[in-house]
């Protein structure tokens, strides 16, 4: 046999069995072209702002503006609430507040909102200071919501003879005090007309005083106000009620404002004439959506809508510490 016959053999046996002639690849691939290192095989980097706020958000509900007394209207575009349920440590702090101290009281709520609550814009994380604070109940018992979500701290209002008047319905003891069961203060259309959907408050055009833009406070105004207050009662100095009752209204950004920004700016009120405080004072009257103090609910038997006065059954603290524990017990 030819040694060129060998060969031809040789190379039909290869190309039956898959097998490729080495040198004839190595001839055939002369370029693999150019490795593009702008790609990043490591798609799950944990530096990643997406990746860091998925892991942030473990374990936490977002909710839906739209619901919140505000309609969310007074937030930017991207701003967002994350809620979860309240630990037992947390529990247990807010069971020491003193129900007769209103300051305490406030300070309780808010360290619960701190702990269960993550404000967020878009990637990067704001303050609960940032939510409204006619929001804030809602808040609190959206919170709650989410803690005994199997139903076993219910707070039931008693109802009786405020209840349904129509006499051929059957009384109804209580009702649970739930978010769905919240009514919301709306705003007057002679004040909604002038919402301002980029700037997201009130600008309200007026005749002698130009644009006038207001919006509902914070919680981080709210707290300002309140410390400035508490300074000037432990200095024995006195605070004008009237103005502080509108000055909330008018300021929008809690950071960076302290006290002597706030004197500076009760200062300037001097100089305004009675007919425009009147104006922002009844505009700030009006602007208000918290939640109004009374629940609605369909009575059981007619259908009718019937509203209670808004309680709390077992005092402040039964939002989140039960206030009878005998259905618990064998």
């Amino acid at each position: 046999m030819s040694k060129e016959h060998e060969e031809n053999i040789k190379k039909e046996f290869e190309a039956a069995e898959g097998i490729q002639d080495t040198e004839a690849v190595q001839e055939k691939v002369t370029d693999l072209g150019k490795v593009d290192t702008s790609r990043q095989t490591n798609t799950t980097s944990p530096d990643d702002p997406e990746i860091k706020r998925i892991n942030e958000m473990v374990g936490y509900t977002k909710l839906n503006l739209a619901d919140f007394p505000s309609k969310g209207k007074f937030y930017r575009d991207d701003f967002e609430i994350h809620i979860r349920a309240a630990k037992v440590a947390e529990v247990r702090a807010f069971s020491t507040v003193d129900e007769n101290n209103l300051q305490e009281v406030d300070e309780g709520l808010n360290n619960m909102v701190v702990s269960c609550c993550k404000v967020m814009y878009g990637n990067q994380r704001g303050s609960y200071k940032d939510v409204l604070e006619e929001d804030r109940i809602y808040l609190i018992l959206s919170i709650r919501e989410l803690t005994f979500k199997t139903g076993e701290q219910t707070l039931m209002m008693p109802i009786g003879k405020k209840g349904c008047k129509t006499p051929s319905c059957k009384v109804q003891e209580s009702m649970e005090l739930r978010t769905s069961n919240l009514q919301f203060n709306t705003v007057a259309e002679s004040i909604e007309k002038y919402y301002d959907p980029v700037d997201k408050c009130y600008s309200v055009q007026t005749k002698n005083y130009g644009v006038i833009q207001m919006a509902p406070p914070t919680i981080g105004v709210m707290r300002a106000v309140t410390e400035y207050v508490r300074g000037r009662e432990e200095k024995g100095q006195s605070w004008d009620k009237s103005t502080l009752a509108i000055l909330p209204y008018l300021q929008r950004e809690w950071r960076g404002w302290n006290e002597k920004d706030i004197f500076s700016t009760i200062t300037s009120f001097q100089g305004w004439d009675a007919t425009k405080y009147t104006i922002i004072y009844r505009l700030a009257e009006d602007m208000k959506v918290g939640v109004k103090p009374e629940l609605g609910f369909p009575c059981k038997s007619c259908g009718e809508e019937v509203t209670v006065p808004l309680t709390f059954p077992g005092g402040i603290k039964a939002l989140f510490v039960i206030p009878d524990i005998s259905a618990e017990l064998l």
